[in-house]
């Protein structure tokens, strides 16, 4: 089988199962694990924060930013493909009770300043306000997009002339720092907070950091006790992480890879591929006379799995359990399906 669903789907290495089995541990929720301690420590140091909280979901980290920075009833600013609005299950509404105004980021999924200010609420006596402007870098639902520093820091700064904190929903934050050939911090000197993956693109079996001052940490970590995610002995899955941590190199090979897989694609009547940015490769089936669903549901039986999106559109992720010699295995299951 060659799973291209996601880079969620990959094993932990080896290196990283015996840092499980290795891991000092002790009871985090008391702040006595010191293999959670180390990864904490070693990726605030990384994105150039304060101080950040391993936590078990990405989701989980957008929704403890999203609660920290507002009151209840504010108003959050997200563009509207943004993962924050389109798979986590309305989690800005019911656990932070905020309003969603969402803005239109075009195909690259970025707000422009124009539009964060003429979004903008002001506080009154009638209305909420604003509270947040989330962002996304690399952006998921656009096809993995990196986009550019600048275009953070122009949001965000017209959010902060607002005084309105920006949360960067950073999932694969490390993908858009490759594609940009810049250093992580150019995207989170502009932000307020940013939560990154652990278990996409790096490998970790588990688990997610949140970053931003001490202040909002402190807060973050009883929000993160509120929706369960207190842990206990976490050094067994926060060793993984350290590991995972390390392998922010090997991301320029999923990025070839992809780049790869679009090249073969290409190649072959009836399929239309969006350039790749990152590991994410988008690709439209509508000239075979098929969806996407019923494209891929062929394609499995091939042993290759993907993602369908709404109607012709899928989507191919590659990641490091998969080289290139898996991808041009696939092409080569692809062009059979559709020679057939």
């Amino acid at each position: 089988m060659i799973d291209l669903r996601s880079d969620t789907v990959t094993l932990p290495s080896d290196e990283m199962r015996a840092a499980a089995a290795d891991a000092e541990v002790g009871d985090d929720v008391y702040g006595m694990d010191p293999t959670v301690t180390e990864l904490e420590t070693r990726a605030a140091e990384i994105v150039d924060m304060e101080a950040a909280m391993f936590v078990p979901s990405g989701t989980m980290g957008n929704q403890i930013a999203a609660r920290v920075h507002t009151e209840r009833g504010q108003e959050a600013l997200v563009e509207r493909e943004s993962h924050v609005v389109r798979w986590e299950l309305g989690g800005f509404a019911q656990l932070s009770e905020l309003q969603i105004r969402t803005v239109d980021g075009g195909p690259r999924g970025i707000p422009t300043p124009e539009q964060v200010r003429e979004e903008y609420v002001e506080k009154t006596l009638h209305r909420p306000g604003t509270g947040l402007l989330s962002l996304e870098n690399s952006h998921n639902y656009r096809g993995g997009v990196a986009i550019a520093p600048e275009k953070i820091a122009a949001a965000a700064e017209a959010a902060h002339d607002r005084a309105v904190p920006v949360h960067l929903d950073g999932a694969r934050i490390f993908n858009a720092a490759m594609a940009r050939d810049v250093d992580v911090t150019a995207f989170t000197e502009h932000v307020d907070s940013v939560m990154f993956c652990l278990s996409k693109g790096l490998g970790a079996p588990v688990g997610s950091i949140l970053a931003g001052d001490t202040d909002f940490i402190r807060e973050g970590r009883r929000v993160r006790k509120l929706l369960g995610g207190g842990m206990r002995q976490a050094g067994m899955i926060a060793g993984p992480g350290l590991v995972a941590l390390e392998n922010r190199e090997h991301l320029a090979d999923d990025h070839a890879n992809a780049k790869r897989l679009a090249g073969g694609l290409k190649e072959i009547d009836g399929l239309a591929v969006q350039e790749p940015e990152t590991n994410i490769l988008m690709v439209d089936t509508e000239n075979t006379g098929m969806t996407a669903s019923e494209f891929l549901e062929r394609l499995e039986d091939e042993g290759v799995y993907g993602i369908p999106r709404e109607g012709t559109v899928l989507r191919f992720t590659t990641n490091w359990n998969v080289d290139a010699d898996d991808i041009d295995d696939a092409i080569e299951r692809i062009a059979d399906l559709l020679d057939s």
